[in-house]
């Protein structure tokens, strides 16, 4: 009684003096009123939002009002806030530490810190988790973690036959897919002396070398970003899209191609496609002098790169790498002028190679490996022989010589079955030089059409072992730099954005008549507001949205999230279900239009009864809502809605949905 009494006598002196208003006590009078009625509504209305931040906004000026009056007049504060019943905040602990003693620079940490780098997401750097030691910014210790996307390759190509496990392979390494195809071929036409078709070998030769420049290229895109330089990211997808129209021209995929065949490849090239791959050698060599240009050149990348990482070519030769990186190091080392497969030995080319042994090499060997390729390739283009493209003669069943497999209407089988190839009892190493390095299979044979023993040597693995020697010593911002340089994103998953893009493309038409639909619905509802507002000559409460035009969604938001106010003498159960009637059958009434070409209705009289029926539904649910609450005035709401319902808006909504179908034709 004495508070009420006190706050009505200041409130009274206040209309009295209408001059002091404005006064500080009464502001703070009123704002403690708003404070206890807003206090008593979120009791009782815990969810709603609007009412808490309006608190919080209040609760923020009162309190500036009063730092105010303390400072003014500290008498009539303390006064008010005991009269009031204002519990006075106290001296934040920053500031009366800061009154009693300095602020004092805290110690330096002595002990070492162990940071968590990945696992890395698969199209980034393959699944790899670095756990690092470190001393500030000095690492001092790296332990790499793998093993965290296996898929059991090996024990899969035990289980399949060499034709079967093609389409497998292209997943070991989606950078370098041909040359995972290529080693599983290869390694079989070794193990059994099978002569492959010039025009065949030619033909790979080409396809390897624009395998490599993709490989390369997206190589260097993600290296740059993850240094700082962002333009090259978005500058080596121009040109290796290009590559990839090229695979799909010719084999029909952009990246899983399933190429290549025991004997040869699975189909020649198209016509027109030797002009088209010549013309793109002709522009990508503009594009590497673009790079170099770009790149090679600028202070701040050779900063970073410059001295950073060094492999000494004996070091490099006892952790067993291979590829730029053992090139690199002084060691002029390539399998395809090594082992001479296929018939790069017909072509003039030379080894790239640097002798500094630093990231910087390992980024030069690269670049000028990629020149090196667009020069076999386009020797390739201007001498390849005619012929056949497969040697068939593979394709018949190596069976005994009495068995009736062996007669001539069974000698040669036709190219839709998968052949069966029977691999004689003897073991066998075979490699090929793929863009990260030595790329080798270690196969068994047991006169069987499966392997015995299936061992694949992968270059990014064995070339990974050294990380931790290398990063020792360094700063924790070159891990990124040496990382990249090794080149171990052997499960790249870009690609697979080309079909998410085809997926979404296709839903594009599907989506834009439900938008359509939903802005309409949006203006009806709101022009309904206007009209209502008008003829009640009043302005309802429309702020969401350019001229309220969203206020209908933000309606049904705020309802989403309001707390279930169930009666206490209605059927609960029966108004509970009611609204998700409602809604549910609206969300149906999509699923029944039957759509024809370009999502025009096919058969508009049946369209419209379909979805009537179903969209009627709803105004059954309003019904139930209202008959369940118990309540004549819930029930009269619930027979208004109902009858509004049928009355114009499924009408109105319907209309919209046949004109915006209608558009799209």
């Amino acid at each position: 009684m004495v508070k009420n009494s006190f706050i009505s006598i200041i409130l009274k002196e206040q209309e009295e003096n209408k001059e002091n208003r404005g006064s500080v006590e009464f502001q703070v009078v009123s704002f403690t009123n708003k404070i206890r009625r807003l206090t008593s509504h979120l009791e009782l209305h815990k969810k709603d939002y609007l009412s808490q931040r309006g608190m919080r906004k209040i609760l923020g000026k009162r309190q500036r009002l009063l730092a105010y009056l303390s400072k003014k007049n500290r008498v009539r504060y303390k006064e008010l806030i005991g009269q009031l019943d204002i519990r006075e905040r106290k001296t934040p602990i920053h500031a009366r530490m800061n009154r009693e003693k300095p602020m004092t620079v805290p110690s330096t940490r002595k002990d070492l810190m162990i940071v968590n780098m990945g696992p890395h997401h698969p199209s980034m750097h393959g699944v790899l988790r670095l756990i690092v030691t470190l001393d500030g910014e000095d690492v001092i210790d790296c332990e790499p973690i793998l093993g965290y996307l296996h898929r059991g390759m090996e024990k899969i190509a035990e289980n399949r036959t060499i034709i079967q496990y093609l389409p497998y392979v292209t997943r070991w390494d989606y950078l370098a897919t041909m040359f995972t195809e290529a080693i599983t071929v290869n390694a079989p036409e070794q193990l059994g002396n099978i002569q492959v078709p010039k025009r065949a070998s030619y033909i790979r030769v080409i396809m390897l070398e624009l395998s490599r420049i993709a490989s390369h290229l997206l190589w260097l895109g993600p290296f740059m970003a993850d240094i700082g330089v962002q333009t090259p990211f978005f500058y080596i997808f121009r040109e290796r899209e290009l590559i990839y129209d090229l695979f799909e021209a010719a084999t029909g995929m952009r990246m899983m191609h399933n190429f290549f065949r025991i004997g040869g490849v699975a189909a020649d090239l198209p016509h027109g496609w030797i002009d088209k791959c010549l013309d793109f050698c002709d522009y990508f060599l503009t594009g590497i002098a673009k790079y170099q240009k770009l790149i090679t050149r600028n202070p701040i990348f050779l900063e970073r790169v410059e001295g950073v990482g060094i492999i000494g070519g004996e070091e490099a030769i006892n952790w067993g790498l291979s590829g730029p990186m053992l090139r690199a190091s002084r060691i002029e080392w390539d399998l395809r002028k090594v082992d001479h497969y296929e018939c790069y030995d017909e072509f003039d080319w030379e080894v790239q190679w640097q002798k500094e042994g630093d990231s910087l090499a390992r980024y030069l060997v690269r670049i000028s490996e990629m020149t090196e390729s667009i020069k076999i390739i386009q020797q390739a283009l201007e001498g390849i022989p005619g012929g056949p493209y497969e040697n068939l003669e593979i394709r018949r069943f190596d069976r005994a010589k009495d068995t009736v497999w062996n007669e001539f209407d069974y000698r040669f089988i036709s190219k839709k079955p998968s052949p069966t190839f029977e691999l004689s009892k003897q073991e066998l190493y075979a490699r090929v030089e793929a863009p990260k390095g030595e790329l080798g299979i270690f196969l068994i044979g047991d006169k069987g059409v499966f392997p015995w023993r299936y061992k694949i040597r992968p270059p990014g693995f064995i070339n990974l072992q050294i990380l931790p020697q290398l990063v020792k010593r360094m700063k924790l911002a070159d891990i990124m730099t040496i990382l990249e340089v090794q080149a171990i994103n052997s499960f790249s998953r870009l690609e697979s954005l080309k079909e998410v893009y085809g997926i979404i493309w296709v839903l594009i038409p599907i989506f834009t008549p439900v938008l359509g639909i939903t802005i309409g619905v949006l203006v009806i509802v709101w022009l309904e507001r206007e009209i209502s507002a008008g003829i009640q000559q009043r302005i309802g409460p429309e702020y969401a949205g350019p001229l309220g035009i969203l206020q209908a969604l933000a309606d049904g938001t705020k309802l989403l999230f309001k707390e279930n106010l169930l009666p206490s003498r209605g059927d609960t159960r029966l108004f509970s279900i009611g609204p998700s009637i409602a809604v549910i059958s609206i969300l149906l009434s999509y699923l029944v239009i039957p759509f024809g070409y370009r999502l025009v209705l096919a058969d508009l009289s049946i369209g419209v009864f379909l979805w009537i029926a179903i969209s009627s539904i709803a105004s059954v649910g309003l019904l139930m809502s209202g008959y369940g609450s118990n309540n004549k005035y819930s029930f009269l709401g619930g027979l208004r809605a109902a009858a509004q319902s049928i009355s114009y808006e499924i009408p109105l909504t319907l209309c919209v949905l046949s004109i915006s179908l209608r558009v799209i034709r």
